[in-house]
C-alpha cells in the first residue's frame, strides 16, 4: 500500500496530466501574468490573486497592464473562462498549485525584506489544504524555502510530504527580450523533499518546453542568485573599466566592440547610469547576507555592488564636469532625463537609476523633468513619489533644457533629432554612437 504522500502525489500527477488541474499564481505582475498566460495555454485553468483591487478589476475586464501582454490576449483569457482575477484571499484552497511570485525587495540598510513572502505564507497557511503544491518564484537567498516559508505552513497542522508539496523554481523573466519568452525559457525546479520536486515537475511541464530538476529547493534558489550575481560582478567590472577609460581618453564602448570580435572567452557586458531591473541590483545582497550566517566575507560581490550603487553619482559628476565647462551649475540648471524605464522599450521601471538620477539632481538644486514614451507619468513607489509627467520632444522644449541625460535608449528616440536641438547631451549609453552633426554637444558617462 502507497504511503500517503505517494497516494497524494499520484493524484496531483494524474490532474495535471489529464488537464483538470487549477493553478493558483499569487502576483500578477511582471512575473505572475505571462505565467498565467503559458498556462493557460498549456490547457489548465488559473486563478489569479493580486492584493490590488484595480489590477484584479482591469484583468476581469480584459486589460493588461503590462507592455508586453496586450488587452486582446487576456480578454481571451478571460473570455475562454480559462483565467480568473480575484482579490479574495479565501480562494487560496481551491487551486492544486500555488505559485507565488511577490516582491524580495531590500530594506534601506540593503537587507532581504522577505515581509512579501513571509505575509503570502501566512495567507496561505490556514486556506492549506492536503494534496496542494506550492512553489516560491520570487529571487531570494538559499534556504528561504525551507526556513521561512515551510515553518509557517507547517503552523496549519499538515505536514510535508505527508499532506502538501512545496518547491522552489526561480522565475527568468527578461521584459521585452524577443529571443525568448515564458514558455521557452527552461525552468529550474527543486523540491523540499523528492515527491515535492516530482509534483513541481509535473506543474510545470504543462506550461514550459523545458523543466530542468534539481536535487533540492536550496539548489534552485542558489542557482538563480548565481545567475544574477555573476551579471552583477561583470556589469561592475565594465562600469570601473568605464570610468578608468574616460579619464584615459579612450571609448569603453569600442573597447568592448573590439573585445566582442575574439570567438571564445569573452562574453560582452555592457556599462550603464547604474543597474535596474528586480533582479540584479537586489539579488547579490540577498546573497551577501545570507553568507554571514556563515561566517563568509563575499568580498568580491560586495565591491561589485559598490561600483555599480555608485554608478548614478559618476553620471552627475560627469554632468557637474560638462556644464562646468560650458560655465553652468548644476544649481538651478534645467536638466532633462530620458528614459524611466530600468532597459530599452519597456514599461518596467522597478529599481531604475533613473530614479535615483532624479532625486540626486533635485537634491542638488538642479530643475528635473524626463521623457518616457513607455511611461506617461510617475506614480507612488517604495522609496519615491516624483509626481512628474513625461514631457513633449519639441525642437523648443529641447532646447529649453540645459542638458539631456540618456538614462534609458529606447529605439523610438530619434538621437540625431535629440543631439540637434539639445544644448548637451550627457550620453550614458552609447546612443549617440551613430550621431555625426553636433557630436561636439555629446558627452558620455
Amino acid at each position: 500500500m502507497p504511503e500517503p504522500g505517494e497516494a497524494l502525489l499520484q493524484e496531483f500527477l494524474q490532474k495535471f496530466q489529464d488537464r483538470r488541474a487549477l493553478v493558483g499564481i499569487i502576483g500578477l505582475g511582471y512575473v505572475g501574468l505571462p505565467l498565467a498566460e503559458v498556462f493557460v495555454q498549456g490547457g489548465a485553468r488559473v486563478l489569479g490573486f493580486d492584493v490590488d483591487p484595480a489590477k484584479v478589476e482591469k484583468l476581469s475586464s480584459g486589460e493588461s497592464y503590462i507592455g508586453h501582454i496586450p488587452s486582446s490576449r487576456v480578454k481571451e483569457m478571460v473570455d475562454s473562462g480559462m483565467f480568473q482575477a480575484t482579490a479574495d484571499m479565501d480562494r487560496l484552497g481551491e487551486p492544486d498549485a500555488l505559485l507565488i511570485c511577490v516582491p524580495t525587495p531590500l530594506t534601506k540598510m540593503r537587507e532581504p525584506d522577505l515581509s512579501f513572502v513571509e505575509g503570502t505564507a501566512k495567507e496561505i497557511a490556514p486556506r492549506l489544504r492536503r494534496g496542494q503544491l506550492v512553489v516560491l518564484e520570487s529571487t531570494t537567498y538559499p534556504g528561504t524555502t525551507r526556513e521561512v516559508i515551510l515553518p509557517i505552513l507547517e503552523e496549519s497542522g499538515l505536514r510535508l510530504g505527508k499532506d502538501f508539496f512545496l518547491a522552489y523554481s526561480p522565475e527568468r523573466e527578461d521584459p521585452g527580450r524577443k529571443t525568448h519568452n515564458t514558455r521557452t525559457i527552461p525552468k529550474v525546479v527543486g523540491g523540499c523533499e523528492p515527491l515535492s520536486s516530482r509534483a513541481a515537475e509535473a506543474c510545470y511541464k504543462l506550461a514550459i518546453d523545458q523543466v530542468v530538476p534539481v536535487s533540492s529547493a536550496e539548489a534552485a534558489e542558489s542557482s538563480k542568485i548565481l545567475e544574477n550575481t555573476f551579471r552583477c560582478v561583470n556589469i561592475a567590472l565594465v562600469n570601473e573599466m568605464k570610468m578608468l577609460f574616460d579619464r584615459m581618453g579612450i571609448d569603453v564602448w569600442e573597447v568592448i566592440r573590439a573585445a566582442s570580435t575574439k570567438p571564445f572567452g569573452f562574453m560582452p557586458f555592457y556599462p550603464g547610469p547604474g543597474l535596474g531591473g528586480h533582479c540584479i541590483p537586489i539579488d547579490p545582497f540577498y546573497l551577501t547576507w545570507k553568507a554571514r550566517e556563515y561566517g563568509m566575507p563575499t568580498r568580491f560581490i560586495e565591491l561589485a555592488g559598490e561600483v555599480n550603487v555608485g554608478m548614478p553619482l559618476y553620471v552627475i559628476h560627469r554632468l557637474m564636469e560638462a556644464l562646468n565647462e560650458r560655465g553652468k551649475a548644476l544649481k538651478g540648471s534645467r536638466i532633462l532625463i530620458l528614459g524611466l524605464a530600468y532597459k530599452k522599450d519597456v514599461d518596467d521601471v522597478r529599481e531604475s537609476p533613473s530614479f535615483k538620477l532624479i532625486e540626486e539632481l533635485l537634491k542638488r538644486g538642479a530643475q528635473v523633468d524626463y521623457n518616457d514614451p513607455y511611461v506617461p507619468r510617475t506614480w507612488k513607489m517604495r522609496e519615491y513619489d516624483f509626481k512628474m509627467e513625461s514631457k513633449d520632444l519639441t525642437p523648443e522644449s529641447l532646447a529649453s533644457y540645459d542638458a539631456v541625460v540618456i538614462s534609458t535608449d529606447h529605439s523610438s528616440y530619434d538621437w540625431p533629432f535629440i543631439v540637434k536641438h539639445a544644448r548637451l547631451v550627457v550620453d550614458t549609453r552609447n546612443a549617440t554612437k551613430e550621431v555625426t552633426e553636433g557630436r561636439e554637444k555629446i558627452v558620455k558617462a
